[in-house]
């Protein structure tokens, strides 16, 4: 999928606008919980995954260990596209954890998160099938957007 918005680098983290398509609407016009899923998985290309990136070479093994959704407002299909707000929660040595921060399309920077998120992705060499160390200018990059859990809004 090729973005129009590709994210910006703020103090909070790494915010992309994501769209949100008709399939990702259940009958009630939300999103629905698996598509969410998807849109933040989407707002991790940008930030993570493009060539410029230090850490471009996760796209070639990048793996989910653990994944958190706490809906705290309903988003609905008419309030995208959303916007995803990224950090780093932990970074160890062959692992790190997401956080994210949805807001409704308009709301502003500052206003509470109408869904956040959490995902534990490690690093994978899939040729060995076994985990692999962060590199030290993938380890930099990461720790560039370090948030404590405490710092959610």
């Amino acid at each position: 999928m090729l973005y129009e918005d590709e994210g910006t680098r703020t103090e909070a983290g790494y915010v992309v606008k994501v769209p949100v398509r008709w399939s990702d609407m259940d009958v009630f016009a939300h999103i629905n919980h698996a598509r969410m899923v998807t849109l933040i998985e989407e707002a991790r290309i940008p930030w993570l995954f493009y060539d410029e990136r230090p850490t471009a070479a996760l796209r070639r093994g990048c793996v989910v260990a653990d994944l958190h959704v706490r809906y705290r407002e309903q988003v609905r299909h008419d309030e995208g596209p959303i916007e995803v707000t990224m950090y780093v929660e932990q970074l160890r040595a062959v692992d790190f954890t997401v956080g994210y921060e949805v807001r409704r399309n308009g709301d502003g920077p500052d206003a509470k998160p109408a869904v956040t998120a959490t995902t534990q992705l490690v690093a994978f060499d899939v040729d060995a099938q076994r985990l692999r160390r962060i590199t030290p200018a993938e380890k930099e990059y990461l720790a560039s957007f370090r948030r404590d859990r405490t710092a959610n809004r």
